[in-house]
């Protein structure tokens, strides 16, 4: 948007409701501009549909709603809540509240919206007096009061740091290959979601438009209007939904019941995924052998994995000229596609295909697809609209079109294409270069497979939005993908997203980075953003898709990070001046003298796959990202609120129990890290790293953390990690002769975190001065519970069973009830083998079953890495 035409009304009525309902009455309020300004009525709306969650509208006859929103208006629902209002004609203001929440709609001049918590004076979300609401061209702007003391999170994936306050932003996805995690914009998501975290409360506007914008968060300033932060939309009307919480939960949840709760992945995506666009390239040896020397290379160095992601090197056409040529194969380098998938099946991996939503004009099916209407046409001609597209190598480009997925052709394409890849064995969709960075608002769309408002005639891409197709091609994969294995969960893996893209796909990643250690921790701050915009199974391309090689000790850092994220991926393609075309690739065994730090590492991340997705199913019921920020529950500690902790860039939550801080320089050993405290009585940390360490919660700690050994990971006192083997399992009873290889999942451990006891050194009998007391005397009980599930059936058939742990102190031992409660007929493999109870390195108080636990207990003695092991009885647990 460069262009400014503001319009802004100054005068407002009330419009006759359509049902005649009493104004004095309704929990809404519609009014209509009468200052005559313009041609047309500019209309404005408000309604309470929650407690929490209100929706407001700004329309002219030529700014209508988007036409397409990227979430439906839900009926109002207030439970057990009646909604009180209040009307002051007078002073032209209605007040409605709902629970704890008021609104007051002041149309004195403007409309200006206002929300409050109750008992609060000071308003938590106020629009921007005398130029709240704004024609402005083709599209709207909103301007609403920037409050400089606060914390701004979401917008999808933005730029370092998390806080996006005093900075501005483009609402669109491109394409940023070798991007500055602290500097470019746009990224590859377009989710226009602002949260306002503060610790009185929290506010999230949401805009369901799929066009164009830009939100500035406090980054202008203005004499007369002060600081002030504003939403452009280039396209259409405006509409929004503004969110109320106490907390960032809150209103993340509040979010995800409004746009869709995060699909679930398979479990198999908790492991590593490897990948490189080299593998899919060559020609001699040819391609599948490269890709199958890769799994055996994982076997020869003991370093398991799960998945491959299939480069765009099998479609590239085996004659000149050598583009991509999506839905095709390189039949030189992959003669046998089923042969080939076969094969890797029995190595235990799944294969992502990489699919992109353009064709080439070179492509063998686009003259047809071009004659049945199955692109963009262009305003002016009428013909199919062409564009310069990535083809080959780092910056090269062919000519051809975007699929238009508004029309039939195009969608139905793309959905067959899908479905040609599961039959010859292709496990999963990898949706990239799908950000529809498109030259000309004004191509045209067919407008087949979407609702058509009555009386609606435009069709150019920029009123209804590019991200739109972004939904629409997610859509396509993840329908196709039920279609052709309806038994199995489907997966679909985008690069760009919208709000409704991720009803249809479960993961994401940071897109192409680089390699760099600045990059590194400030994918961090991506990470945490992502979360709170519901793009929460996500990851980073470990060491850096482009860019040089990362030296030894920076691979090794961050592995040491990445396998402590949702998503765990190691794919690049490192070109340079001589090679564009293939690369080169990361391969986690390349620097011999790492390769066992590395090995453990990643079957370490292995062990943690219950853990891992135990948190993915938290994610998909209840909206809580599992990477996340580490004033997340810890609101009410002054320190999280820090400017240094407000970046989000060096440490943050993996679930509940673990708290995860990287080194980012070379040659540096320690690390501080801030371990938050909720109440100013939480019992503390242990160092999992440094046997007996305790570290006080509330405090900063300087933590030594060599290279060639770990970084700080550190887990709350009083919490629960369930592990598994240090290796790939199905959780599935029966054989798989497609995966006939696969280990059973048939060992589950716990470990935990007891409070410490006097001999540990940093708590000298009595306690000392930096340890409270409670801690010392452990008398505390904690209870941490988790999920599982067969982890390859569809979502909504998968049973699930809830896992719980009560432990504490009794005496001189630690008392440990675990029980299983089933939803329906699955039962863990591991079951019948008991659990077994991990405790922290120098702990060594026995094991004592609590009261109404099974009398099963058994001493097993010491782990691998000297750790006392206890093998306990699982019980039933009664259904509440």
């Amino acid at each position: 948007m460069y262009q400014q035409y503001e319009q802004v009304p100054k005068q407002y009525a009330p419009a006759p409701s359509a049902d005649g309902a009493d104004l004095a009455k309704t929990p809404s309020l519609a009014l209509s501009s009468t200052d005559g300004k313009g041609s047309g009525q500019c209309h404005f709306s408000f309604e309470a549909l929650r407690p929490n969650v209100f929706r407001t509208t700004f329309t002219h006859d030529q700014h209508p709603l988007a036409p397409h929103p990227s979430a439906k208006r839900p009926d109002p629902a207030f439970g057990n809540v009646t909604p009180e209002v209040s009307i002051d004609a007078g002073k032209n203001t209605k007040s409605i509240k709902v629970g704890t929440t008021k609104a007051v709609i002041d149309w004195s001049n403007t409309p200006v919206v206002s929300l409050f918590f109750d008992g609060q004076e000071k308003p938590l979300h106020e629009d921007l007096p005398f130029r709240s609401y704004a024609l402005d061209g083709t599209g709207v702007a909103h301007y609403l009061k920037y409050e400089t003391d606060s914390l701004y999170v979401g917008l999808g994936e933005k730029a370092a740091p998390m806080d996006l306050s005093g900075r501005g932003f483009n609402i669109t996805a491109s394409d940023t290959f070798g991007y500055d995690a602290y500097r470019t914009d746009p990224l590859y998501k377009h989710i226009p979601l602002l949260i306002n975290v503060t610790p009185e409360g929290c506010v999230a506007i949401f805009s369901t438009s799929h066009s164009r914008a830009t939100w500035n968060v406090g980054s202008e300033l203005d004499g007369m209007w002060g600081h002030f932060k504003v939403y452009r939309q280039a396209h259409g009307g405006l509409e929004e939904y503004l969110i109320v919480g106490k907390t960032v939960a809150d209103v993340v949840r509040s979010y995800a019941e409004l746009v869709g709760f995060p699909l679930l992945a398979p479990r198999y995506m908790m492991g590593y995924i490897g990948g490189g666009m080299k593998y899919t390239m060559e020609d001699e040896p040819r391609a599948h052998e490269s890709v199958l020397n890769f799994m055996k290379n994982c076997e020869l160095h003991d370093m398991p994995c799960s998945a491959f992601q299939m480069s765009s090197g099998y479609t590239v056409a085996e004659t000149p000229p050598k583009t991509r040529n999506v839905f095709t194969w390189n039949l030189h380098r992959f003669p046998e596609p089923r042969e080939f998938t076969r094969e890797c099946h029995k190595y235990g991996v799944r294969l992502l295909a990489n699919v992109k939503p353009y064709v080439l004009a070179n492509h063998p099916a686009y003259e047809e697809l071009s004659k049945t209407g199955a692109f963009f046409k262009d305003s002016e001609t009428g013909a199919t609209a062409v564009a310069r597209l990535w083809s080959a190598g780092g910056g090269e480009s062919g000519e051809g079109s975007h699929l238009d997925f508004t029309s039939k052709a195009g969608y139905n394409w793309w959905y067959n294409g899908v479905k040609a890849l599961k039959e010859v064995g292709i496990d999963a969709m990898w949706n990239d270069n799908n950000e529809y960075n498109t030259p000309d608002d004004n191509w045209q769309c067919a407008l087949e497979t979407v609702e058509v408002p009555a009386g609606e005639t435009r069709k150019n891409i920029g009123y209804w939005g590019r991200a739109l197709h972004t939904e629409l091609n997610g859509k396509s994969s993840h329908d196709a993908t039920i279609e052709a294995e309806p038994a199995v969960r489907p997966f679909v893996l985008t690069r760009s997203a919208t709000a409704g893209t991720m009803r249809y796909c479960a993961s994401s990643w940071s897109g192409d980075n680089v390699t760099s250690w600045e990059g590194m921790k400030g994918a961090n701050s991506l990470a945490l953003n992502a979360g709170m915009s519901l793009i929460q199974c996500y990851g980073h391309d470990i060491g850096g898709f482009e860019g040089p090689q990362p030296t030894p000790e920076h691979l090794v850092r961050w592995i040491q990070l990445g396998i402590h994220s949702p998503r765990f991926t190691i794919n690049c393609y490192k070109t340079n001046a001589e090679d564009s075309l293939i690369g080169d690739v990361i391969e986690p065994w390349q620097y011999p003298s790492v390769s066992p730090i590395i090995r453990n590492a990643m079957k370490r991340r292995y062990e943690l796959v219950p853990y891992t997705y135990a948190n993915m199913l938290k994610s998909h019921r209840e909206a809580i990202p599992p990477q996340r920020w580490t004033g997340w529950g810890y609101e009410s500690d002054p320190t999280v609120w820090t400017k240094e902790l407000r970046q989000g860039d060096t440490q943050y939550w993996f679930g509940d129990a673990l708290l995860i801080a990287g080194v980012y320089e070379p040659g540096v050993s320690t690390a501080r890290v801030y371990l938050p405290d909720r109440s100013g009585s939480d019992l503390g940390f242990l160092n999992l790293s440094a046997p007996y360490e305790y570290l006080e919660a509330g405090k900063w700690h300087e933590i030594s953390s060599t290279w060639h050994s770990h970084i700080p990971v550190l887990a709350r006192i009083g919490s629960a990690v369930p592990v598994g083997k240090g290796k790939p399992t199905t959780c599935v009873a029966e054989d798989d002769p497609e995966f006939p290889n696969m280990q059973k999942d048939d060992y589950r451990a716990v470990e935990i975190f007891p409070p410490p006891v006097a001999q540990y050194p940093h708590c000298p009998k009595g306690g000392a001065p930096d340890v409270p007391a409670n801690v010392i005397s452990g008398t505390k009980q904690f209870d941490n519970s988790w999920l599982e599930d067969d982890g390859v059936s569809p979502a909504e058939k998968a049973d699930a069973v809830e896992v719980s742990i009560t432990y504490g102190v009794l005496g001189d031992a630690i008392s440990v009830k675990v029980e299983l409660k089933k939803e329906g007929k699955f039962e863990p493999l591991w079951l019948k083998n008991d659990i077994t109870i991990i405790l922290p390195v120098g702990e060594e108080r026995p094991v004592k079953s609590a009261a109404g636990a099974s009398d099963k207990l058994q001493d097993l003695g010491r782990d691998e890495k000297g750790r006392r092991i206890w093998k306990v009885g699982v019980t039933a647990k009664a259904s509440k």
